[in-house]
């Protein structure tokens, strides 16, 4: 009896898809893919470490309306104008976005899956069809307004009021690290009132609205950030969201953004690993590739492991979304671990690219110190840990006393 190859029959392995996950897509999964990606190499990787070194995103507004015409604003919401992908396909396009630079995702993620998503799910008949539209094509770009200077990972503790004066509301207060608020046309504002927190749609033209943006910034650069400023902004009566009333709305909004961090992260990480794959091939020392030595070995094989762990991670929450079954502390494990293992994976990609690592003729620095703020929205690495602490124990430690 002959004895053959224990990998006679079996597909090549592939180092850019090492577990096989493509294999998990369908063809419009794969159309989604392959789109986003085209678009982000045409329209991103050209200009960013530019646009990074400069500090800004110039033509912001054409980005947002070249981006609504593939249907990524808002794209996992149905009607409305929008585009009605499975949660995977929302994923998949947050991933190449990322890849390309995390402040061009954070765009797309604060438009749709914060101020999109606040209105669809909370907003009135009238406030869809006013503003969803429009904002799925780009037309009009929106922020999201939830953190304070004060106040961050603890909400409930929001300044930001809201009071009556007679069928108007008087909107008081001030965000903070608001992503696209300078060129926002719309902002979703959350506010303290008599009945408790409530979400406001601030149209960003009305009197006593301003949005300084935020300089001076090292991560996110080739983004718009922005501080909210609310001197007794009067609303009409119908501003107000009507389904959303306490902590649960904005909290619901940002579980829907996290989601779309754990796809994201992985795409800054799958750059940078890519990065110094090629260098480690490319690069000689003492006569031959780098690739050859074991210890750059071993940091290739870790980086490729958590890599494709979390996308399969991802993949899995992706899923579970589609057919509902995705809870909140789900979501805190994907971000939690994804963000954690992609700064790492970046950190170890600079060290094999050596000196070179720190330039912008590579995106490793780049996505790095991009990731540090990925670290921190959508809820800090200490908030996530204590969500998953209270859901494996049972008992609650946001608070010492």
């Amino acid at each position: 009896m002959s004895r053959t190859s224990g990998t006679s029959g079996l597909p090549p392995f592939d180092p850019t898809d090492p577990l096989g996950v493509e294999e998990l897509l369908d063809p419009e999964d794969l159309a989604v893919r392959d789109t986003m990606r085209a678009w982000a190499a045409d329209r991103v990787l050209p200009h960013v470490a530019e646009w990074y070194e400069r500090g800004e995103l110039p033509g912001v507004r054409e980005l947002a309306r070249e981006l609504g015409a593939l249907g990524a604003l808002g794209m996992s919401l149905s009607g409305y104008g929008c585009a009605g992908a499975s949660a995977v396909q929302y994923g998949l396009a947050c991933l190449e976005l990322e890849a390309a630079d995390s402040g061009v995702r954070s765009l797309v993620s604060v438009q749709g899956s914060l101020a999109m998503y606040a209105i669809h799910r909370f907003g009135s008949e009238e406030q869809k069809r006013e503003w969803l539209p429009r904002m799925a094509s780009g037309e009009v770009i929106g922020c999201f307004g939830l953190t304070e200077p004060d106040h961050g990972s603890d909400p409930a503790g929001m300044r930001t009021y809201a009071r009556r004066d007679g069928e108007d509301w008087l909107l008081t207060g001030r965000k903070m690290w608001i992503t696209n608020g300078s060129v926002a046309g719309i902002a979703v504002v959350w506010a303290r009132t008599e009945d408790g927190v409530r979400g406001f749609v601030v149209p960003t033209s009305s009197a006593g609205f301003s949005a300084p943006e935020i300089k001076h910034k090292w991560s996110l650069r080739a983004s718009v950030t922005s501080e909210l400023v609310l001197d007794e902004v009067r609303l009409p009566g119908d501003a107000v969201l009507p389904e959303a009333v306490g902590l649960r709305g904005p909290l619901s909004c940002l579980s829907h953004a996290r989601y779309g961090i754990v796809w994201g992260s992985m795409g800054a990480a799958r750059a940078s690993f890519e990065a110094a794959l090629d260098y480690a091939r490319t690069r000689e020392q003492f006569g031959k590739p780098i690739g050859g030595f074991q210890l750059t070995q071993a940091k290739l094989a870790d980086m490729a492991v958590e890599l494709h762990k979390g996308i399969l991670l991802a993949h899995h929450l992706g899923r579970r979304m589609d057919q509902r079954r995705l809870r909140p502390e789900q979501v805190s494990f994907g971000k939690l671990n994804n963000v954690r293992e992609a700064i790492a994976i970046c950190r170890e990609a600079r060290t094999i690219l050596g000196a070179n690592g720190i330039s912008l003729d590579y995106p490793v620095m780049r996505h790095a110190t991009n990731l540090e703020s990925v670290l921190t929205y959508e809820g800090t690495t200490e908030m996530h840990q204590l969500v998953l602490g209270k859901a494996l124990t049972g008992i609650e430690a946001f608070r010492g006393d």
